[in-house]
């Protein structure tokens, strides 16, 4: 077994939003999803803002009845609290964490091609869909949908 040093992550930074969703707090996302030193900034910067814009896009209908309502951000829509928060605001960052997190295990199997990477990249792939599978509930309980989709032939 082998001990690799990861380097610490640089300085914590915010991920600013549309004017509806919350800005993604770097740091916090980290911790909640376990990434080290290893994820640059730059790479999870890349990672989150592509993970917004698809929750983002997967919820411009339900964001745009919310704001016909009144609502004009996320945090004012009316929902259970958990822990002290909006369960629509921990959807919504599992959804975003989630996504970013599967980008990065995606793009992180090019960067060690040898035949223990390529090991590793399978192995992952099932926690790549695992994420993908957890952000896809995720904005499906925002909607109010069912976990399954069924259709006949």
């Amino acid at each position: 077994m082998s001990f690799i040093a990861t380097a610490p992550s640089s300085a914590p930074k915010t991920i600013t939003n549309s004017e509806f969703w919350p800005d993604i707090d770097l740091a916090k996302l980290r911790d909640a999803m376990r990434l080290d030193g290893t994820v640059t900034n730059e790479r999870l910067e890349h990672a989150v803002i592509n993970a917004a814009l698809q929750a983002n896009s997967d919820l411009k209908d339900w964001r745009i009845g919310q704001q016909i309502l009144g609502f004009e951000g996320l945090e004012q829509v009316p929902a259970e609290q958990i822990n002290g928060q909006s369960i629509y605001l921990q959807l919504y960052l599992r959804a975003v964490y989630c996504v970013a997190k599967a980008n990065l295990i995606e793009r992180y199997s090019d960067f060690d091609s040898t035949a223990k990477g390529l090991k590793a990249g399978e192995v992952l792939s099932d926690s790549v869909d695992d994420l993908r599978r957890d952000a896809r509930f995720a904005i499906r309980d925002m909607l109010g949908e069912s976990h399954v989709t069924v259709e006949l032939i």
